[in-house]
Formats: C-alpha cells, sequence, structure tokens
C-alpha cells in the first residue's frame, strides 16, 4: 500500500499549478510583460488554494469575485473559468457540489452575457465558449472522482478494520468456547475419579482387614493416577500450538468404564445403551452427561442402585440415569447439573434433573444430528 502523501504537500503543489499556468496564459498576452497586476492575481488565485480544505465555499466566493476584480482591471484576458479551475475541483472533492456547480453557471453566464453585449454571439457555438464549458465540467469531475476514490478508500479501510474486529472477537469466543469446553471436561473428568478415590479412601480407613484395605488403597492409586493422566493431557493440550484437540473425544463405547468404576464403589449398577453410530458431539456429550450423573450419586445421592439407560427415541438421544437415593427437601443446582444443562443446550438440547419418590433421575434429550454434524 503506498504512503499517503502529506495534504498540506498536495495543496501547495495545486497551489503552484494554478499560479504557473495563469503566468504562462498571461505572458503569452502581448500586454502581459508589462502587466504586473496580472501576475499578482496569478498568484493570489494560487495562494487562496492553500485554504480549500478549511473554507472550500469562502475559496470558491473569493475565487469568483476575484476573476471579476482581475476584468475590471481591464488585465490581459485569461478565460473567465481558467482562474477558477483549481476551486471549482477543491469545492468538488470537498463535497460543495451546489456551491461548485452554482459558481461555474455564474462565470460561464457571466461570459456568455459580455459576448452578447458585444455582438459576438457567433462566439456562443465557438471554441471559446465549447473551452469554458468543458473546463468547468472537467474540474467539477475531476474533483467529484477524486472525493469518490477517496471515500472508496476510506470505506474500504472501515470494512477491514470491522472485519479484523469480527475475526478478533470469532476467535475470542472460540478460545472461550474451547476453555468451556476443558473446564466442564475437567470437572466431569477429574470430579469422578476423585470421588472414586475418596469412596475407597474411606473404606480403606475403616476396613479391618489388610487385604480389603490394601483393595481399597489400590483403588484410590488408581484413581488419582488416572486424575493426573487426565490434568497432564490437559495441560499439554493447553501448551500445544496446535487448536487441533490432541486426544480423542470420549464416547458412548467407554461408558462402561465409569460404571465399573461405580460397581466397584458399592453400586448396583444396570446399563441398557442402544445407541450406536451418533455424531461425534452427541457422542461426547452423552458419555460426559452419563459420567457426571454418576459422579453426582456417589457424592450425593447415599444409593444403593443406579440404572443407566441410552436409547435413540424418535429424533433424540434420550440419557436417564436413576438412582434410589435419599433426597431430602429441595434440591439444590450445582454445577455439576448446570454443566451437564449446558452440554446438552449446546447442541440443541434438554436436561430435566429432580427427585422422584424413589429417588432421583436425570434425564436428558439431544436432537441426533447436530448443527456441526449436519
Amino acid at each position: 500500500m503506498r504512503p499517503a502523501v502529506d495534504p498540506r504537500v498536495s495543496d501547495a503543489a495545486l497551489a503552484l499549478a494554478v499560479a504557473l499556468m495563469l503566468a504562462v496564459v498571461i505572458a503569452a498576452h502581448p500586454a502581459g510583460a508589462v502587466a504586473l497586476g496580472a501576475y499578482a492575481f496569478a498568484v493570489a488565485f494560487g495562494a487562496i488554494l492553500l485554504l480549500r480544505r478549511r473554507l472550500s465555499r469562502v475559496v470558491l466566493v473569493a475565487t469568483v469575485l476575484g476573476i471579476f476584480a482581475y476584468y475590471t482591471l481591464d488585465l490581459p484576458p485569461v478565460g473567465m473559468v481558467l482562474p477558477a479551475i483549481g476551486a471549482l475541483f477543491s469545492g468538488a472533492e470537498q463535497r460543495r457540489t451546489r456551491w461548485t456547480i452554482g459558481s461555474a453557471s455564474v462565470l460561464v453566464g457571466v461570459a456568455i452575457f459580455f459576448r452578447l453585449s458585444e455582438n459576438a454571439a457567433g462566439q456562443l457555438t465557438g471554441y471559446s465558449l465549447v473551452t469554458e464549458l468543458a473546463l468547468a465540467a472537467a474540474s467539477i469531475a475531476l474533483g467529484s472522482a477524486v472525493r469518490l476514490a477517496r471515500e472508496t478508500r476510506e470505506r474500504s479501510a472501515e470494512v477491514a478494520r470491522l472485519t479484523e474486529a469480527q475475526e478478533r472477537h470469532a476467535a475470542d469466543a472460540r478460545m472461550h468456547e474451547e476453555r468451556l469446553r476443558i473446564a466442564r471436561d475437567l470437572h466431569d473428568t477429574i470430579g469422578h475419579t476423585l470421588s472414586v478415590a475418596s469412596l475407597h479412601a474411606g473404606v480403606a480407613a475403616e476396613a479391618t482387614d489388610a487385604i480389603q484395605r490394601a483393595d481399597a488403597l489400590g483403588r484410590v492409586r488408581t484413581a488419582a493416577s488416572d486424575a493426573l493422566r487426565e490434568l497432564r493431557r490437559t495441560v499439554r493440550f493447553l501448551r500445544s500450538d496446535n487448536a487441533a484437540r490432541t486426544s480423542a473425544t470420549p464416547g458412548l463405547t467407554r461408558i462402561d468404564e465409569v460404571v465399573a468404576a461405580a460397581r466397584e464403589s458399592g453400586l448396583s449398577a444396570t446399563v441398557d445403551v442402544s445407541a450406536t453410530g451418533m455424531p461425534t458431539s452427541v457422542d461426547a456429550a452423552a458419555f460426559r452427561i452419563v459420567q457426571e450423573s454418576l459422579t453426582n450419586v456417589l457424592r450425593h445421592a447415599d444409593a444403593t442402585v443406579v440404572d443407566v439407560a441410552v436409547h435413540v427415541v424418535g429424533a433424540e438421544l434420550v440419557i436417564r440415569v436413576a438412582d434410589d437415593g435419599r433426597t431430602a427437601g429441595p434440591v439444590r443446582e450445582g454445577s455439576g447439573i448446570r454443566g451437564m444443562r449446558e452440554r446438552a443446550g449446546l447442541l440443541g438440547g434438554t436436561l430435566d434433573a429432580a427427585a422422584t419418590p424413589t429417588g432421583f433421575v436425570v434425564e436428558a434429550r439431544i436432537p441426533v444430528h447436530d448443527k456441526e454434524d449436519a
């Protein structure tokens, strides 16, 4: 992209060009050599253009009046429009279109009037009048073209700025969404493994048999290792320059792992899963909802039996986790239930969690074909 020219430099160049052009025309006239006043006017017509950006209307009016004064002093003729081409160009460039057209019309009208008063009607269709009209029209058209080109560049720059801002906003939104995903996954995975570890640690603390204690401590060690492994995997992901996910997304095929951990903690768990071929996002959400539901059962429900069912019903994947735990008083919705509801909501689904006469039920319904995989 070319660097922008300093406006003061371009204004000075235009002023100098107009003054020199008028000086050349004056010098070409037989009386031009001794018409010092004409050269002073030429300099003035150029110098006033230095104010064209701040006082474009004043420049137009002053130039028109200056032309009238020039001819009143009977100085060498330079045409009615030629001294004003810089002012006409500037007025059009500065969006003073009506003032510019009005000034040009006055100049051309005065020229026609004096030619008619001098009985020179034959010149009205001749070279002189066509030149005046062409100079006026060309000056206005050139000024308008320069203004339109400048506005187009400004609009393009604004569009580019807005596009860049939108892209930054979209990148920030993606990053925020990814952070939320990582937070939910950590909450679900670490929460589940640490809940299992806590239960077995309790068993080890209360065990009187050495073998039973050793078995419970071994399960605590396994759960802690799983939690550390998940943390390391997450840290590697966060340190990676690659935005792609660095590990396979868990799905319903791994549901037996979390159910087995629940059984090892003393729960009697039944599993009925008949959903296969699910979109990746739906499969992952279903796994995490089951995992978090079982974690909540282990932490809060004081249950002995839990039933897990995952089926496709119509166009929806229905996930139901029910336990026989006691639910005294109203259920307080914590971060676990909110996270599950967010997972279902992101895929256009719903999640309900409520106490029943026989325990507690979590039921989620997620459309099978989400927007990502459609």
